[in-house]
């Protein structure tokens, strides 16, 4: 997978303005930096992100999502490098209208319909109502006239997707937008994203929900400890093949004890959902690594090789960085 951007060497010059790298994209970052007093929030970010595409933004609790986005808002002002969104600074009014955002906790006027608070955050960005078109986009053409407290989760979460719409922006962040949806829910949500990249709108989408980034994202980061760890094509860091073995659930801590017997020559397993899953493991390997498996008394329901999944290409990343996680992600 793409690594961030390389600073130029020595005596080669001053490092590149985000303006002049970020041409073609929607979002730039050159080594920001970002202190909360004693806390270093973000310790020197590269990221990329091209117009036109849905970027996942993924990494465990704590590990600078919230700043960074924040920051990309113009909520937060960084303590350092560059940034650039839509060929401006975050927080001005030029790329303000710009903009659609809906944060991962909301709560909109119980007493407003609909369809009414649609209209409202038109007057407040100054643009023609669009609520008849922004209801139906989002499944709630028919209650768009109903109070907002009369409204399920899932439905005000639908009714938030549609607030970030508002304007017809360049560049809308979405933080956890299918969190209360049930499946159908979700999945309407991907046709909605979908039809915004075909648009040619720019989706910077941060979600735990890691199935549903791996389905419907362009590009993704993943950052961790304040720093990213890892850029790219979606399907470049699922590339890797891997030895995926059924095995049941396994009593905690015993995954640690059999991954060791494993050979000492292959990459860390993951586990996850009943499933170990070896990268990288040759065909020659495969009766040694299931002989092991059932020396160790597990019983082996089915071998298979298969792509990561994102939550184990996931977790494989953090495994060095964070001691102990073994097969449980937290994005």
């Amino acid at each position: 997978m793409d690594g961030p951007p390389t600073p130029p060497p020595p005596g080669a010059g001053a490092a590149p303005t985000a303006a002049a790298a970020g041409s073609t994209a929607a979002i730039v970052c050159f080594d920001l930096r970002k202190n909360y007093r004693d806390t270093l929030a973000l310790a020197g970010v590269d990221l990329r992100v091209e117009r036109g595409s849905v970027f996942g933004f993924l990494g465990p609790n704590g590990a600078g999502k919230s700043t960074l986005v924040k920051i990309l808002t113009g909520l937060v002002h960084p303590s350092g490098g560059q940034v650039e969104v839509l060929g401006g600074k975050p927080g001005s009014r030029a790329v303000h209208r710009r903009l659609g955002y809906l944060p991962e906790q909301f709560r909109f006027p119980q007493w407003l319909t609909g369809r009414e608070l649609l209209r409202l955050h038109a007057r407040l960005m100054g643009v023609g109502a669009e609520d008849a078109r922004l209801l139906e986009l989002v499944g709630l053409d028919a209650a768009g006239d109903r109070r907002i407290g009369e409204y399920s989760k899932g439905m005000q979460q639908r009714l938030g997707l549609a607030q970030a719409l508002v304007g017809d922006p360049e560049l809308v962040f979405l933080d956890e937008p299918t969190s209360a949806l049930d499946p159908i829910g979700r999945r309407d949500v991907r046709d909605i994203l979908t039809h915004l990249r075909d648009r040619g709108m720019t989706v910077f989408l941060n979600s735990h929900l890691l199935t549903e980034v791996e389905r419907v994202c362009d590009r993704l980061a993943v950052i961790d400890k304040g720093s990213v760890i890892a850029q790219g094509a979606t399907t470049d860091l699922l590339q890797v093949p891997g030895l995926s073995v059924r095995v049941g659930e396994l009593p905690v801590g015993a995954f640690d004890a059999i991954a060791a017997l494993l050979p000492s020559n292959l990459a860390p397993p993951t586990y996850a959902a009943g499933v170990i899953t070896l990268p990288g493991v040759a065909a020659g390997e495969v009766p040694a690594v299931v002989r092991t498996l059932v020396d160790a008394g597990l019983p082996v329901y089915e071998v298979a090789f298969a792509r990561q999944s994102l939550e184990e290409a996931f977790v494989q990343l953090l495994q060095g960085r964070h001691p102990g996680v073994n097969g449980e992600a937290r994005a």
